[in-house]
């Protein structure tokens, strides 16, 4: 491309998931329910957490904040989505879409540090319930909550801050339904190899960390509970990680595969595909995996309900 086609922009364009007109209504529908069923599913389980005076324990704390977690970078993406869709304007203001990129890099990330953390929550209640309560107090579970986001937003303004760098654009159309990072270096006029290799090297540290420690947690796991003797003890234990397990294999799955390689393997529409997944599948499943296959939120749940009707 030649320098007279690079220029600055101050409105970009998404162009979305899909073209064609006659899936447009189609395509609303679809997103709109998982949205609502994510909005509902999420602040739901905050909700009966915070009502639910058995559930006011270490893992439901962690717990109600992925929630919100999950219900925030939903938000920050789908109303969007859903508006373009709808009216067919697809544009977006420059900043607002730096601004979109921030918050939801900021909450994507903080959320693979709690799914870390959790099952760091998980080891201590299983590995050491004597010390469970005193290893994990009300002043610890803060402060690795408050880790977890204040890591979140600074590795996102790293990414920020060299994207703002970018001092010229061949087209201010993005083929994505979101401001990603990798379909904007896309487009750059400039050399944005430092920018690449920053979202790879973060990325591949922050799945390291999280992941060696996830998988020392549940091999030590795994390691005491075939030490115990009682099988109804194996049972619980493991139906109180099942859950946890499920979320971060289908979330890590996803991240490993986006962001994880060489912008080499880059490929537009197979990334839209897997980026659905984790930014709107993924938020509406998650209070759906943990209710449904935890049995005190389930109990929890049936008691608020049978309350709100008798009452």
């Amino acid at each position: 491309m030649g320098e007279e086609n690079c220029t600055s922009v101050t409105e970009l364009i998404l162009l979305g998931l899909a073209d064609a007109p006659e899936l447009r209504v189609f395509l609303f529908l679809v997103f709109l329910l998982i949205y609502g069923v994510t909005v509902a599913g999420n602040l739901g389980m905050i909700a009966v957490i915070q009502v639910s005076s058995p559930l006011h324990t270490p893992m439901y704390f962690f717990l109600s904040h992925l929630s919100f977690v999950d219900f925030c970078y939903s938000t920050i993406i789908v109303p969007k989505m859903l508006s373009n869709i709808l009216k067919g304007d697809k544009a977006i203001s420059f900043l607002g879409c730096m601004a979109q990129f921030y918050l939801f890099c900021a909450y994507a990330i903080t959320e693979v540090f709690l799914l870390a953390v959790m099952a760091y929550d998980r080891f201590v209640a299983i590995c050491n319930p004597l010390l469970y309560m005193v290893t994990m107090s009300w002043n610890v579970c803060m402060e690795l909550v408050s880790c977890c986001y204040l890591w979140g937003m600074t590795c996102s303004l790293i990414h920020l801050c060299l994207a703002l760098e970018i001092p010229s654009y061949r087209s201010n159309v993005i083929n994505h339904f979101l401001c990603d990072l990798p379909p904007l270096l896309s487009l750059a006029c400039s050399d944005v190899s430092i920018n690449e290799l920053t979202v790879f090297i973060v990325a591949t540290v922050n799945e390291i960390i999280t992941i060696v420690i996830i998988f020392t947690s549940y091999l030590l796991i795994l390691i005491t509970i075939l030490r115990m003797r009682s099988a109804e003890g194996r049972r619980k234990a493991f139906s109180t990680c099942a859950s946890h397990l499920t979320a971060i294999l289908v979330f890590h799955g996803t991240i490993l595969f986006i962001y994880c390689r060489p912008s080499s393997g880059y490929s537009v529409e197979t990334d839209k595909v897997a980026t659905v997944f984790y930014t709107i599948v993924i938020p509406m499943l998650n209070p759906l995996i943990y209710s449904l296959r935890n049995k005190d939120v389930k109990e929890a749940l049936g008691k608020v309900v049978s309350s709100k009707i008798f009452s």
